[in-house]
């Protein structure tokens, strides 16, 4: 595999290896956004569960190993703030991964017209 890639132009050579970093980039940027994603989904049901209980109702908070007790309004307040900073980082995670989607199409369009016998090779 390495004969065939050593005998493909430098330019090609590099767009290759581009791909293949752009394609890792995008592995992680999905791995993050999935993260994101089971975090939000985790706190919406937190946040579900407590609108459940009264407001006299005793609350614990997962504090490392231990539970601690809270105060429900302000274990709410805490969790609205982590949803919206989990939004955030979510709307730019998306913006993360469309511009690497792009790189990506690029690339492997500019790869496809190297490789492509029909064309005239770019200098």
């Amino acid at each position: 595999m390495s004969d065939e890639l050593s005998a493909l132009p430098p330019q090609v050579q590099e767009r290759l290896l581009r791909l293949q970093q752009l394609q890792q980039t995008l592995q992680s940027i999905l791995a993050q956004k999935q993260q994101v994603e089971a975090e939000r989904t985790e706190v919406d049901q937190a946040l579900d569960e407590l609108q459940k209980l009264g407001e006299d109702a005793v609350v614990y908070k997962a504090t490392g190993s231990l539970m601690i007790k809270s105060e429900k309004n302000r274990i709410t307040t805490e969790l609205n703030e982590r949803k919206e900073l989990l939004n955030t980082r979510a709307q730019v995670i998306a913006k993360q991964e469309e511009r690497v989607r792009g790189q990506v199409k690029d690339v492997q369009a500019r790869l496809q017209q190297d490789l492509s016998p029909a064309s005239p090779q770019p200098s």
